[in-house]
């Protein structure tokens, strides 16, 4: 599933070519209806034609097309895109011949357009009126951002006898982190993926704040992972596959050490750790049960 470098690296490809255009047709193709979320077709199509197209957003894994009244300038809302497990989104050319796997298009009023293309169909469109309202229900902290201080992380983590790399996972604890950054943060923090998240000691928190923000800039830089259905706005693979630490390097040497790679399962997710570098008796620690720093 595209993580928040996926989605920015989206993001930044598209806001220059769609932000302030005009959307003249929403299409909907025949087996796409699941992606609205229910809404029925037609309500989702009179809610976009005519809009204009705001600064192009992000929350999380979320991107957000802030939608503006053309004549009036005034906010009419949003449509919140969840690319899930396969989604992509591409600019081409609005005659262009169909994208296989296009369940969605929205076309603009410059000949271009957006075309959402999902070969699982688990992506998701939704017309939101108040998207701060949405996303504080949803989702903790934005890494990359001043909220996402040292203290914002540890609030989330504090008390919490989970598993680490479960409470990471989590999107109402941080927001945008999947999978793949969550194991390479927790190997660049030398941190076991088990370890109790509210054991953390105050030197082990501020290595995983800063692990988090900086595998998150490498996988922008990189322009995201492309393992297997990522595509950035452009319909290209990114390069970060190439660079991570852990993750998917079950029984290879690790890069700092040499020891072996490992891949177990924790919170019913893949995880993959350096024995040496993430050592297993952290998974032994107590929860301090006050909840206090």
């Amino acid at each position: 599933m595209p993580e928040l470098p996926e989605v920015e690296t989206v993001r930044r490809d598209l806001a220059p070519l769609v932000s302030g255009r005009r959307i003249q047709r929403f299409i909907v193709f025949e087996g796409g209806e699941r992606v609205l979320v229910g809404a029925p077709k037609d309500y989702v199509r009179s809610r976009l034609e005519g809009m204009q197209i705001g600064e192009l957003g992000r929350r999380g894994k979320y991107l957000v097309l802030p939608l503006v009244e053309a004549r009036s300038g005034a906010g009419e809302g949003s449509l919140v895109l969840h690319l899930r497990m396969t989604g992509s989104l591409k600019h081409r050319r609005a005659d262009h011949e169909a994208d296989r796997f296009e369940r969605a298009r929205i076309e603009l009023d410059d000949g271009t357009a957006l075309r959402f293309c999902d070969v699982r169909k688990f992506g998701t469109f939704e017309i939101i009126d108040d998207v701060d309202t949405y996303f504080s229900e949803k989702l903790g902290a934005e890494p990359l951002t001043a909220a996402f201080t040292l203290d914002a992380l540890w609030s989330a983590l504090r008390g919490r006898q989970s598993a680490l790399k479960s409470a990471l996972l989590d999107q109402s604890n941080v927001a945008g982190l999947g999978n793949i950054y969550v194991d390479e943060a927790l190997f660049l923090a030398r941190l076991h993926p088990s370890v109790p998240a509210g054991s953390l000691r105050p030197a082990e928190r501020a290595a995983l704040h800063e692990a988090i923000e900086q595998t998150l800039r490498e996988g922008i830089e990189h322009r995201g992972a492309s393992f297997r259905d990522y595509r950035d706005g452009k319909g290209e693979e990114g390069s970060q596959q190439f660079f991570v630490r852990v993750f998917r390097r079950t029984d290879q040497p690790c890069d700092t050490c040499g020891s072996t790679i490992r891949r177990s399962v924790v919170g019913g997710r893949s995880s993959h750790w350096c024995p040496s570098c993430q050592p297993v008796g952290q998974t032994r620690r107590k929860v301090n049960s006050s909840r206090r720093g």
